[in-house]
């Protein structure tokens, strides 16, 4: 019976991939033009005759094949499908779904695009000299799943005969992998590369270009013992040698890995499944070190090794098992680095600034959104996290930067970069799309060092947020939470923050301040049939409540809460203590971050209604937070009354705002009341409503209604793909923001650096 099930497992399973390749379009890939095509002067451009001046361009200096095409940003994955993984000698036809799926990683993780190329040619001369005639294509190229020794004929002919990166990722993808693991369980260990010994099984491409790499990193050559199907690689073997596995042949009488592995400090499998047993493990060192990437079985399962060994190190080229070498953690990034910088070659030194680059990120404090990504998973540097996962976002900074770096270093870069932070921060920034645009902020919340309350202290994007917030701005964490809960929660979460060392809790169950933050609340709301068993009740259980109690005693600067539960409710308690303070929410605004720019949307919470008072407050306040981001406000009235066309509630109000506004010296453009299509379409606007006051698109459009303006807000987000900052709450002095429950880590961040700004430049 459970062989049955697990056979229908399998078949679903199978099913399920083909289904995927297959719908909705068959394939992984298409190709999409970047230029308008929409008219005969577009045709005109691409086409003949406006075509012919970039052709010329080219000609006369080849270096602006990078300016007016897409050469530079363009890989070539190229294979014959010999030794495809886990499939072997496939063809070249067959191998094309994997090519494609290779060109999906370039894009999903470094926007590098690629054309997946299949040559039906297995004599590595020939195959050779094809890629090289597709040098005048590409930007750089990458070799796939050719067999061995082939592989090293190929690329050895390309580097020589060609100008641009090649790069054999079976190879040199796993090697620069393997290098970071190593040098990160290696520092675990307290060893030395120069002093460990290693034992290795298969001499293919990506075992001999392991070896290699450990070389470069200062591994003896006389340590390393390299093992095949006919044992022990040593001098004066004939069978089944080549030059590459004879550079590691030893002087000796040994002739099996059971001979061999006495003692070793690391074996490295990248060879088939059950090749090392728990027998040979003993052998090892104390706390071997044991990578076993043989796919999809590798060459001992880690919990057969945790029972003899308990303080080793595994990695596996498995995704359910902890540390997995996997080539995606290197092969987007070494290239996006070789590209920018348009290097020749990707060479020794570019290599190892990518171990060092994916070895420190490991080492570093773990992404909010690696942590979302794999959820449910410890990710803290140690034994079962050697090297970074596939998602973590900060690897395209890191990463590229230093192999650009690199390049630049060993005089291979024909285009180095003027200025190295910048570029890294425009490659985080495609990352974090946020982060270009928060930057104004961020210098300001880092000017100030404001104490910033956060309501749920016990979330887990809440604690990640607070890392993030110590580690990139002055700003003050304080949390409202249990202290047992947090401390356990940031355990679980491998984060290196602890309640009361790194940041101030206020535990709502046991305070010193109880009585005086009941007190306070009482004597605020008692006109408002707040009783003191009430007052008592709220401030026992209601963190939102706290909060506020906390920024109107002078005890915090400013608070963020939301992240569960409905925004009016948590307004509800912010305004009836803040808004004695003088204050009143004049609107909830929310920057949307799209591929086309930056979009400001109001009212998406607060007023239903809006008058035209509360209209034109929201369209101020708007205009200010827009300049925080360093955006010139271009504010439309949005309605649908197009300039006076219909007598709604909507266009009167519009209408009245417009002119409280038109009464004020204001130094920004506006306009309306007008539809959303004549808002962010100048021409259309330009044709119903040729003398307006506004140039170009509007960045800011403020709604009639909160449910329009929920509802703009939330289409942006779920079907254009926008990320919110936000919302934010104007009106109150920057001394409250309330989130919505879909709120990330990175949000957080993002709001409590908003909340961390000065309240000056919010007057």
């Amino acid at each position: 019976m459970n062989d049955r099930r697990n056979d229908d497992v399998k078949e679903a399973a199978r099913q399920a991939a083909l289904h995927y390749h297959e719908f909705p379009t068959p394939g992984k890939l298409e190709i999409r033009a970047t230029k308008p095509m929409a008219n005969g002067r577009d045709l005109s451009r691409a086409y003949s005759p406006g075509v012919a001046e970039a052709c010329l361009e080219i000609q006369s200096d080849p270096s602006n094949a990078a300016r007016y095409t897409t050469r530079g940003n363009l890989v070539g994955v190229v294979t014959n499908g010999t030794a495809v993984l886990g499939l072997g000698n496939i063809g070249a036809l067959a191998s094309k779904p994997v090519m494609e799926g290779k060109a999906v990683l370039f894009k999903k993780f470094a926007n590098i695009d690629c054309f997946d190329i299949e040559l039906d040619e297995t004599d590595p001369v020939k195959l050779a000299e094809i890629v090289c005639a597709l040098e005048p294509t590409f930007g750089a190229i990458n070799l796939e799943d050719i067999k061995a020794p082939d592989c090293f004929i190929v690329e050895r002919i390309c580097r020589e005969r060609m100008g641009i990166p090649v790069f054999h990722d079976d190879q040199h993808g796993t090697a620069i992998v393997v290098g970071a693991a190593a040098y990160n369980a290696l520092h675990l260990t307290g060893r030395k590369f120069a002093d460990i010994k290693i034992v290795s099984t298969g001499g293919g491409a990506a075992g001999i270009a392991c070896l290699n790499m450990l070389l470069k990193l200062g591994v003896k050559r006389e340590n390393v013992w390299l093992c095949d199907i006919h044992g022990l690689v040593h001098e004066g073997r004939e069978v089944d040698m080549n030059p590459e596995k004879a550079a590691f042949a030893q002087d000796s009488d040994l002739r099996t890995l059971d001979q061999v592995i006495e003692g070793a400090d690391l074996f490295l499998g990248l060879s088939g499944p059950g090749v090392l047993t728990q027998d040979h493990v003993r052998k090892m060192a104390e706390d071997p070190i044991i990578f076993a990437l043989a796919n999809p079985t590798p060459e001992i399962m880690p919990d057969l090794v945790a029972d003899i060994a308990p303080g080793a190190i595994v990695a596996t080229g498995r995704s359910d098992y902890p540390n997995q070498v996997n080539n995606v953690l290197c092969f987007p990034f070494i290239f996006r680095g070789a590209l920018d910088v348009g290097a020749t070659e990707i060479n020794d030194a570019m290599q190892i600034a990518c171990v060092e680059g994916i070895a420190q990120l490991a080492r570093a404090t773990t992404s909010a959104e690696t942590a979302a990504a794999y959820q449910g998973e410890r990710l803290s540097f140690g034994r079962e996290y050697l090297i970074p996962k596939p998602f973590d976002p900060r690897l395209m900074g890191v990463v590229a930067t230093a192999v650009a770096n690199a390049a630049m270093e060993t005089g291979v870069a024909t285009r180095p970069l003027e200025d190295v932070e910048a570029y890294k921060q425009r490659l985080d920034s495609s990352v974090f799309r946020s982060a270009m645009l928060m930057r104004p902020v961020f210098s300001a919340a880092k000017a100030a060092s404001r104490r910033i309350v956060f309501a749920e202290g016990e979330d887990e994007r809440v604690l990640r947020a607070a890392l993030a917030v110590m580690e990139e701005t002055t700003e003050v964490p304080i949390l409202i939470g249990r202290p047992d809960v947090i401390a356990r929660r940031c355990e679980r979460y491998g984060l290196p923050i602890r309640p009361g060392t790194h940041f101030q809790v206020v535990n709502p169950e046991k305070d010193d301040r109880y009585r005086e933050y009941w007190e306070t609340y009482h004597r605020l709301m008692e006109r408002r049939g707040v009783t003191p068993d009430v007052a008592k009740a709220t401030l026992r259980t209601n963190s939102t409540a706290i909060a506020a109690i906390m920024v109107h005693r002078g005890e915090a600067d400013s608070m963020v809460c939301g992240t569960f539960g409905q925004y009016l409710w948590h307004l509800n308690y912010v305004q009836q203590v803040l808004g004695r303070d003088g204050l009143k929410a004049g609107g909830a605004l929310s920057l949307l971050i799209h591929d086309g720019g930056a979009l400001f949307i109001a009212d998406t919470q607060i007023n239903p209604e809006p008058t035209p008072e509360q209209i034109a407050e929201a369209a101020l306040g708007a205009a200010r937070h827009a300049r925080r981001f360093g955006i010139s406000p271009k504010v439309a009235l949005c309605s649908h009354s197009q300039f006076g066309t219909l007598n709604t509630s909507s266009g009167r109000r519009m209408r009245g705002a417009l002119e409280i506004l038109d009464s004020m010296a204001l130094d920004f453009e506006y306009e309306g009341e007008m539809s959303v299509d004549a808002a962010m379409d100048p021409v259309l606007r330009e044709r119903v409503f040729p003398h307006g006051r506004m140039n170009g698109p509007a960045n800011i459009l403020i709604f009639a209604n909160s449910d329009a303006a929920s509802a703009a807000r939330n289409i942006m987000k779920t079907h254009a793909g926008a990320l919110e900052v936000g919302p934010i709450l104007m009106g109150l002095g920057n001394k409250a923001h309330i989130v919505t429950p879909s709120i990330t880590t990175r949000g957080l961040l993002n709001v409590a650096a908003i909340a961390g700004t000065p309240v000056s430049h919010y007057s």
